[in-house]
């Protein structure tokens, strides 16, 4: 670092200098320095910052800080103070009443458990971040009258101060809890804002006596045929049910159960992997997972029984809701040769899980390890905080129950065990929400309307005609009710009672009082028979919609060899299912179908949730698709291009191979420039086919095969590959080598598109981590370069992610800094 003149200068930059104290030569003379900046930085404690008297910023975010230092008391002009991702666990008192000008405070990703009594006592601070800590309890904040601000995310919270939010004890209003156990209020009204939370408080002191709701969304997961359904149905009725083969789970089935005050909601998921790629809508957090094993199929000595009937679906679930509790059930008992046997299965699995379970501990620490002891680990510290967040899960997973589904007291034990289960706070703390009696009142209201069929058959209505029906049967004037119903949608929808999709403009003025219904559409669809289904449309049903067979014939092509249905196929098989459903009703017919001039709700969804891709009719691209240009609001998207009104959709989850993209592409060149991004402990089941449909609704020119997708912009060619079988997980972004300098930013805007999708999806599974390098381009080298976090860097920081002109690997090979990394490149 450049020597400073400590009387002349007020602004100091010190970050990233790998400094582990403040810098003896800039205590002396006495600083007038107003703003100091040194995150990234090892600083294990802070010593000497007290005689920076006149400081007004001080940046201290990204270091290795264990402590609150007592000296910041003496910085009382201080206005804005960066603690954040750090390792601070205690905060001592007497600081903040110290601190009258401190406005902004951001303390996320600590590990505080407690705030000190006297925080209230820093009366100008207007913004706080406390998230990602460990904290109980937000009491003492009670009394910052100038509050605006405040982020509380993933702590340990299960009840809010009424307090903080009465009107006129502060200004709070941006208020952010959610990733909370919260029980009061409920995190579904915090997710509603600090309005919908004075309102839940208000409800609470007019209605005293509060309503402990105690409903579980139960979700049975498992391979085909493990006996979900058995399972599931024998533990609604108390007593051994069989279910034929032809009555297996499509899709996912819903009913419930009441034992004792616990309301137990039943999703029952197929096990066929073509319904995988729907499951992550419906998997939620916060829900018991019972995950069934086959112990008559079950084999101790071949590894692959293990990975494909446990291995698989408790890595599943630990990516997408990785602090789940899962009870294991061994079915077929009866099937086993004997006890010796089912003990034997019993024991190796419930070993195999925990090895399981502990080798992902130990990769995520030697990865964090990695990082820490890289050149400069001050560069990887985002990616050092991810880890560390992996490590704070605890999937829990429960010893194997095994069960005889022949006989009424294994159902009756099984029972018994889930409402244990359930009522134990230390395995299941966030099965209760504490509700005020008049959102019970608005839930019972709901039910009455649908069992007196004042609610549609379909269960499909407009949430405003659902006030409407509503206010006819509670005590609540229109304006309390608007607010107890929003939140009352958005936790029964967490449950699984009903479906609301808040999030989505196109369909969030209406609520599906019967999951089962539109999940009975979805699996018109998404299924592992979908061929079969085209190929079997009737004449009859072909002339209703205005088709020929032989239109039929090319629909049954397509789909087969390119992954593409018509959206006309689609209209016949989605009414047919519906037929079966409800009596004749065009009105509802057009809302969910579609017409051949506008999208129906079905269509709508699996768009939203990137199972399919509106495409050209027997046509893999858009032939007059524009230039990508960073930046330029003339762009146009592949959504917004012109396109067959009556065409069709790509499911690359049906696509059989990569023979469109390879023949397109050609072969790998030595010189390619290629970035590859890691995933730990794999790519998610039904990723890349949610990438593909990200990045091409981004380049309206494409080619998809099933583990290949190739994007053009302009004539630029980017090739994406997904790795998923043996060894490392990884995607690859791949492009050829720019003829001209000029070419390369061109180039690596292209590859840095696709790449921050890929982090945009990659945030669904909490419980995923990934690493990014570029392999060293030099044949048969096995080194590579790894990359610094960016993805908080703006455009003009990633083409300074290197310094140098030239790079280095570790095994001595030499090549140009832009072939590796964004880096801006001047034509000479």
């Amino acid at each position: 670092m450049a020597a400073v003149n400590a009387t002349s200068w007020e602004v100091w930059d010190l970050s990233g200098q790998k400094l582990k104290s403040v810098p003896q030569h800039l205590l002396t003379p006495v600083s007038v320095c107003t703003s100091m900046d040194l995150q990234r930085n090892k600083l294990k404690r802070v010593n000497s910052i007290s005689r920076f008297t006149n400081l007004i910023e001080l940046n201290l975010s990204r270091n290795k800080i264990l402590e609150f230092s007592l000296e910041i008391c003496s910085l009382q002009k201080l206005q804005t103070l960066y603690m954040n991702q750090n390792n601070i666990r205690s905060i001592p008192e007497g600081i903040f009443p110290h601190l009258r000008s401190l406005k902004f405070l951001k303390l996320s990703n600590n590990r505080l458990a407690k705030l000190p009594s006297d925080i209230n006592q820093c009366t100008s601070l207007t913004y706080l971040e406390l998230s990602k800590n460990h904290l109980q309890s937000i009491e003492p904040l009670v009394g910052l009258t100038k509050l605006r601000e405040l982020l509380v995310e993933k702590n340990h919270l299960t009840e809010l101060p009424s307090q903080l939010f009465q009107k006129g004890s502060c200004e709070l209003t941006i208020f952010k809890a959610m990733g909370n156990p919260l029980r009061c209020p409920p995190e579904e009204v915090c997710a509603g804002g600090v309005m919908d939370i004075q309102s839940y408080f208000l409800q609470m002191e007019e209605n005293p006596n509060a309503h402990t709701a105690r409903t579980v969304k139960t979700m049975f997961l498992g391979s085909s045929m493990a006996g979900k359904s058995t399972l599931c149905r024998s533990l609604r009725e108390g007593k051994p049910v069989t279910v034929a083969v032809k009555d297996r789970t499509e899709g996912i089935d819903i009913t419930q159960l009441y034992i004792q005050d616990v309301r137990f909601l039943l999703w029952d998921f197929a096990g066929q992997e073509e319904y995988y790629l729907t499951h992550h809508v419906f998997i939620t957090p916060r829900a018991l997972v019972i995950l069934t094993v086959d112990l008559a199929s079950y084999s101790i000595t071949d590894p692959h029984s293990f990975k494909d009937q446990i291995w698989f679906w408790i890595n599943n679930i630990q990516l997408r809701v990785p602090d789940a509790v899962v009870m294991l059930v061994g079915t077929h008992c009866d099937q086993c040769r004997d006890l010796d046997e089912v003990m034997e299965k019993k024991k190796d699995i419930e070993e195999k899980v925990n090895t399981m379970l502990a080798n992902r501990k130990i990769v995520l620490k030697y990865q964090k390890k990695n990082l820490e002891e890289n050149a400069d680990p001050c560069l990887y510290m985002d990616q050092v905080d991810e880890l560390d967040c992996l490590l704070d899960y605890n999937l829990k997973v429960l010893d194997l129950l095994t069960l005889d589904c022949t006989k009424t007291e294994d159902i009756v034990r099984f029972r018994s065990l889930i409402l244990k289960c359930i009522q134990s706070e230390s395995v299941f703390l966030c099965s209760e929400s504490i509700l005020p009696q008049s959102y019970e009142e608005v839930e019972q209201a709901i039910h009455i309307l649908a069992t007196l069929e004042q609610i549609p058959q379909h269960g499909i209505i407009l949430l405003e005609e659902l006030s409407d029906l509503i206010l006819s049967h509670v005590t609540q004037s229109r304006e309390h009710l608007h607010s107890i119903l929003r939140f009352l949608l958005r936790y029964l929808h967490r449950i699984g009672v009903i479906i609301w999709y808040e999030d989505i403009d196109m369909l969030s003025d209406r609520v599906f009082i019967h999951p089962s219904f539109l999940i009975s559409m979805f699996k018109t669809i998404v299924r592992h028979d979908l061929v079969q289904q085209v190929e079997a449309i009737s004449r009859d049903l072909l002339m209703r919609e205005g088709a020929l067979m032989k239109q039929k014939f090319i629909w049954v092509e397509d789909l087969r060899c390119r992954g593409t249905l018509h959206n006309a196929a689609l209209r016949i098989l989605v009414r047919r299912e519906l037929e079966k459903l409800v009596e004749d009703d065009d009105d509802l017919f057009r809302e969910v179908v579609g017409t051949k001039r506008e999208e129906g709700i079905i269509l709508t969804l699996l768009q939203h949730f990137e199972v399919c891709l509106p495409t050209l009719v027997r046509s893999p691209m858009n032939p007059e698709a524009p230039e990508f240009i960073p930046g330029e609001k003339h762009w146009q998207s592949a959504k917004e291009s012109k396109r067959d009104p009556d065409g069709a959709c790509l499911f690359p989850i049906y696509l059989k191979d990569n023979l469109a993209v390879c023949q397109k592409w050609g072969e790998n060149k030595q010189d390619d420039v290629r970035v590859h991004m890691y995933f730990l402990p794999e790519i998610p089941h039904g990723f890349f086919h949610r990438l593909v449909i990200k990045t091409c609704s981004l380049y309206s020119t494409h080619w998809v095969g099933k583990e290949l997708c190739l994007l053009c912009c302009g004539n630029r060619l980017t090739l994406v590959r997904q790795r998923n079988k043996d060894g490392d997980s990884f995607i690859e972004v791949r492009c050829r080598r720019p003829e001209k300098d000029k070419e390369f930013w061109q180039m690596w805007d292209l590859i840095l598109a696709v790449m921050s999708k890929i982090f945009v999806l990659s945030r669904q599974w909490p419980g995923l981590t990934q690493q990014v390098h570029t392999p060293c381009p030099e044949r048969g080298c096995l080194h590579y370069f790894t990359w610094r976090d960016w993805q908080e860097l703006n455009n003009t920081d990633l083409y300074n992610l290197v310094k140098e002109e030239k790079l280095v690997c570790q095994g001595g090979h030499t090549r140009r800094a832009e072939l590796i990394f964004p880096k801006a490149v001047t034509s000479q």
